[in-house]
């Protein structure tokens, strides 16, 4: 199934600790079903010292979230909702918004 959501969209979280929260996508894993949003759900990892991190030690990064958890936030009307689908005179098919009717990709 094709995600309801591209990198670089803001999306509001609807479930867990970060409920209500809204973040940047930083990438989609659309094979996986999954979402890594930008300070939302992260981790604490123990890490190594390495040539790139000289220092180690604990390190916080986002972890993925099931994509059907996000939603995304419509840039014109600053609300999350539903994408809907809709072709162009140029039979381009962009995303829209369902609270306002605009699109959503420009």
């Amino acid at each position: 199934m094709k995600p309801h959501v591209k990198k670089g969209d803001t999306v509001v979280v609807l479930w867990g600790t970060d409920k209500d929260r809204r973040g940047k996508v930083l990438r989609v894993l659309a094979g996986e079903g999954r979402v890594i949003v930008e300070g939302i759900n992260e981790v604490k990892r123990h890490t190594k010292p390495t040539q790139l991190a000289p220092q180690g030690g604990i390190i916080k990064k986002a972890a993925s979230m099931p994509l059907s958890k996000v939603m995304v936030v419509c840039p014109k009307c600053n609300k999350p909702t539903r994408s809907g689908k809709k072709r162009t005179e140029d039979g381009e098919c962009v995303r829209v918004c369902k609270e306002c009717g605009r699109d959503i990709d420009k």
